[in-house]
């Protein structure tokens, strides 16, 4: 026997064979130390001719150190390829001692290899954790491999999520020797699942439409909300072209600046008319934008919209009757001087021959007084329609209060045409009205003023009217007057 530093390295033996010769044995023992365990490799060799023993001792001897560093390099090599794994592996026996731990293992149990190695499953889990794991061991040492996902409060008290699977290691008599764990930390596949069943639920549960098209509008996906804004089912809209919402209410360059901006800034914002499953349309305010791959590039648009048809239809109320005559329905002064001013500005630029002609009926106090407000309201109501079918769709009539009425003329062909117009105003108004038995008569006083270069601004041109007609009145009512 030699020793090396306090190790036995090589022996030498006799044995006998079955014959009863003595045959020498070289045996050869390499220590290797891995997370401070120390292990032993024995290796036995034996020559048959004793004549060459010393030359075959020699042979056995470099090939026990060959064999043993091999032994010590494979070893160790499994161990770093075993460190590397991210995944959890270990090996328990049948006594569910631990015979091996790879270092993610230990490290998420907070131990040491060396406090790891010989421990029972039990003191490694801990009682709680080994209680839920123990159905899953006592299937693996029956050699049935089992899996699994647990919920494990770590050494330092945070959550970790692990798939587990133990698997059966049987030996070649079929008896089961132990089973290796193999444990998967999938903490971040979980809140990435719990983020997709967030967004999922989100998606689902919106008030507003969601629509999720390819680059060239092929629908991918939709929203309950969408379905119920547009009427089609999910299976109706999905591998459709989004332009099948189309209204036909924008024109080609709506959508090329729309899709200009989504190149430029891959956003758009905006509000569209769009068509339903029934044909109904409906305004939407709409937000586009681009989802971008790992490469940059983009695949998917998202729609956001929702149905604001009731929004507008309140505000172009709230805004008609901020500009129109609540009585009639027709343009009040606001409206009126703002027409007068745009037609102002376009006769400033080219010639343009404006006209305002002002109306107050004659004897309405009389109807008034005879046959209540309520007749009076629908005389005025029938003078305003009388008005309107008289005239182009270029002119405009507006009330301005009481019983006075303004017309404004586009662009007349001359003054006697707008002499002609003028007495048939007073003939249509003068026609006789009535109202369940309720007889009313009115007439009208007017004076019309043209727009020349000595007027300054629609209010000038409105008084220049006003003063013409009174000049009617005072000429004996039912008559008309230009201005000076």
């Amino acid at each position: 026997m030699l020793l090396r530093d306090g190790q036995i390295r090589e022996l030498r033996l006799q044995i006998l064979d079955a014959a009863g010769q003595q045959i020498p044995v070289f045996v050869n023992c390499q220590k290797s130390t891995h997370d401070a365990i120390d292990r032993f490799t024995w290796v036995f060799f034996v020559t048959i001719k004793r004549s060459r023993y010393e030359k075959e001792l020699l042979e056995a001897r470099q090939r026990a150190e060959t064999m043993s560093a091999d032994l010590a390099k494979s070893e160790k090599f499994i161990h770093t390829v075993a460190d590397a794994i991210p995944s959890m592996i270990a090996y328990w026996d049948k006594q569910m001692r631990c015979r091996f731990a790879n270092k993610p293992y230990v490290e998420w149990f907070g131990r040491t290899p060396q406090e790891m190695m010989g421990l029972p499953i039990s003191t490694v889990l801990g009682a709680g954790l080994f209680e839920k794991n123990l159905p899953y061991i006592k299937g693996a040492l029956a050699g049935e491999p089992q899996e699994f996902e647990r919920a494990i409060q770590k050494p330092d008290g945070s959550i970790g999520y692990s798939l587990a699977n133990y698997i059966p290691d049987m030996g070649s008599d079929g008896s089961i020797q132990g089973f290796f764990a193999l444990v998967t930390n999938i903490s971040r596949l979980r809140e990435a699942d719990a983020a997709i069943r967030l967004s999922a639920s989100v998606f689902k549960a919106t008030t507003e439409g969601i629509m999720v098209t390819d680059t060239v509008a092929t629908v991918i996906s939709v929203n309950p909300a969408f379905v119920a804004l547009t009427g089609y089912t999910t299976e109706e809209i999905v591998g459709q072209n989004a332009r099948i919402l189309k209204s036909g209410r924008h024109d080609a360059a709506f959508f090329s600046d729309m899709f200009r901006q989504l190149r430029e800034t891959k956003l758009w914002k905006g509000e569209v008319w769009s068509k339903g499953k029934d044909g109904t349309i409906y305004l939407e305010r709409l937000s586009i934008s681009a989802i971008c791959n790992e490469a940059g590039e983009v695949d998917r648009y998202v729609g956001v919209c929702a149905d604001i048809t009731q929004q507008w239809n309140k505000e172009q109320l709230v805004q008609h009757m901020a500009l129109h005559d609540g009585l009639t329905g027709l343009p009040n002064r606001s409206l009126l001087m703002e027409r007068v001013h745009q037609l102002m500005a376009i006769a400033a630029r080219e010639p343009r021959q404006i006209v305002l002609m002002f109306l107050d009926l004659d004897g309405f106090k009389l109807v008034n007084d005879t046959w209540g407000h309520e007749i009076g309201d629908q005389v005025l109501k029938t003078v305003s329609n009388r008005l309107l079918g008289l005239l182009r769709p270029s002119d405009t009539v507006a009330r301005l209060g009481g019983d006075e009425f303004v017309i404004l003329l586009d662009n007349p062909e001359s003054r006697d045409n707008v002499a002609m117009i003028a007495s048939r105003v007073i003939e249509v108004v003068n026609i006789p009205m009535n109202f369940d038995g309720a007889n009313a008569h009115v007439g009208t006083s007017m004076g019309i003023a043209f727009l020349t270069d000595e007027v300054s601004s629609q209010e000038n041109l409105l008084k220049m009217a006003d003063d013409a007609m009174y000049e009617a009145k005072a000429a004996g009512k039912n008559t008309f007057r230009f201005s000076n």
